[in-house]
C-alpha cells in the first residue's frame, strides 16, 4: 500500500465528514460516521500495510517514540482541507493507527448552541471557565469557538497549551500563541508555570490532568488572567468534586476556598447522535457560579449543586439530564441514547414510561423503576 493510499483514505475521510479513520491488522480500513463504525469498501489490511500507512504520515521524531514506548501521538495537516490528530500505537505485536478529523472550520457560539450568558462570562477579566465531557464530546470544539470568539471581537494576549494543536487559531484583533505539549514545551504543568511572564490575558490549559496543572491553572485564574480548562468529568458536581479530590486532603478546605472565588462555569457537556437526521448534537449542561453556588463550593456541600442550578434557570443554567429530556421530547435523539448518557437514568427511564412511550433497550429491573417512579 503506497503513500497514495493514505491520501485515498484521507480524502475518504473528509469526503464523508466522518470523524475518524481505525486502521489495524484483519480488518479494511473503517471510519467513524455520526458515531457508529462503518468499513471502507477495500482490502483488508495486513500487517505489511500498516507498517507503510504509518512510515508514510509520522514524523521521524515519533517513529523513535514509538519504537521505544510502543506508542506516539502527533497532529499534521492534510493540505488545506483538514487536520488530523494521530495516535499510532502497538497491539498483539502489529501496529494500529487511529486519525482524528479535526475539521479547519470553526463553529460561531450560536452554530454550537452555547447559552446565551456565555458571550458576557468570556467578557470577564479573570476565573476559570472549565469544560468538561467524556473523550469525543466536543470539548475541543467548543472551546476553539470561544477562544476564536475573543479573537475576533476582543484584544487579548491568548496563549494556549494543547496536545497536540488541533484548531489553528490566526491573530485577529488579538494575539494567539498556541502551544504543543511535547513539541513546544515538555507538559502543561511546566508550560503554565511559565505562562505568566509571558504576559497574557487569556490561557487555555488543554487538560489539566495532574494536581500541579490544576493547582497552577486555579492560581492563574486568582491572578487576574481568563483561564479556561478542560477535564473529562460529566456534569457539573461531579467537576468540582473531581477537582477537589486532585488534592491531598490537608489542601481540600484551601482548594475549595479558592475555587469559591475563581471559579466562572462549568460546562459539560455530552455528544449524541441526532435521530431526525444526520448528524451530531449536544446536550449541556451549565452551572455559573453565584454566590449561592460558590458557598457551596466552599462548604463542600457538591451534592446540593444540582438543585441549584435547576433554581438557577435565569442566569442561564440547566441540568443535563433536563436538556437531553428536552431534544428527546423534540425528537432530535433517542431515548436509549439519552438514557445512555444521562446522570440518572432510572429518573429518565420513568420519565419516558410516564408519557407513555417505551425505551428501546431495558438495563433496569423492576425494583430499580419503583424507586425511580
Amino acid at each position: 500500500m503506497s503513500t497514495m493510499q493514505i491520501d485515498r483514505l484521507l480524502d475518504s475521510v473528509v469526503r464523508f465528514g466522518a470523524s475518524d479513520l481505525h486502521l489495524t491488522v484483519g480488518r479494511p480500513p473503517t471510519v467513524r460516521l455520526h458515531g457508529g463504525l462503518r468499513s471502507l469498501q477495500t482490502k483488508v489490511l495486513d500487517s505489511d500495510d500498516m507498517v507503510s500507512l504509518m512510515k508514510a504520515i509520522t514524523p521521524e521524531r515519533n517513529q523513535q517514540e514509538l519504537q521505544e514506548q510502543g506508542t506516539t501521538d502527533f497532529g499534521f495537516a492534510y493540505g488545506e482541507v483538514a487536520r488530523f490528530r494521530v495516535s499510532v500505537f502497538r497491539q498483539r505485536g502489529d501496529l494500529a493507527l487511529v486519525l482524528r478529523q479535526i475539521p479547519n472550520r470553526l463553529l460561531t457560539l450560536d452554530q454550537i448552541g452555547l447559552p446565551e450568558v456565555t458571550r458576557e462570562l468570556i467578557r470577564r477579566p479573570r476565573g476559570l471557565y472549565l469544560v468538561t465531557g467524556p473523550t469525543g464530546s466536543g470539548k475541543t470544539t467548543t472551546l476553539a469557538a470561544m477562544i476564536n470568539f475573543i479573537n475576533e471581537t476582543m484584544d487579548r494576549h491568548i496563549v494556549t497549551m494543547e496536545d497536540p494543536i488541533e484548531y489553528y487559531h490566526y491573530h485577529k484583533k488579538s494575539v494567539v500563541n498556541q502551544r504543543e505539549i511535547g513539541n513546544d514545551c515538555p507538559s502543561f504543568a511546566e508550560a503554565l508555570r511559565r505562562v505568566l511572564r509571558q504576559d497574557p490575558d487569556v490561557i487555555l490549559v488543554g487538560e489539566m490532568r495532574d494536581l500541579e496543572t490544576i493547582e497552577s491553572a486555579v492560581r492563574a485564574a486568582e491572578t487576574g488572567h481568563l483561564v479556561f480548562g478542560t477535564l473529562h468529568t460529566t456534569g457539573a458536581a461531579k467537576t468540582i468534586d473531581r477537582v477537589v479530590d486532585a488534592f491531598p486532603v490537608t489542601q481540600q478546605n484551601q482548594i475549595k476556598v479558592q475555587l469559591s472565588t475563581a471559579l466562572l462555569c462549568v460546562l459539560s457537556q455530552a455528544l449524541l447522535s441526532r435521530v431526525d437526521q444526520p448528524g451530531m448534537v449536544a446536550a449541556y449542561e451549565f452551572m455559573v457560579v453565584t454566590p449561592a453556588i460558590s458557598n457551596l463550593i466552599r462548604e463542600g456541600k457538591s451534592f446540593r449543586i444540582d438543585s441549584a442550578i435547576q433554581t438557577g434557570k435565569k442566569y442561564g443554567m440547566q441540568l443535563l439530564d433536563d436538556h437531553l429530556w428536552a431534544l428527546y421530547t423534540a425528537g432530535k435523539i433517542s431515548a436509549e441514547e439519552m438514557i445512555d448518557v444521562s446522570k440518572n437514568p432510572a429518573d429518565l427511564t420513568a420519565r419516558v414510561h410516564k408519557i407513555g412511550r417505551t425505551v428501546g433497550r431495558m438495563e433496569w429491573d423492576d425494583e430499580e423503576m419503583q424507586k425511580a417512579e
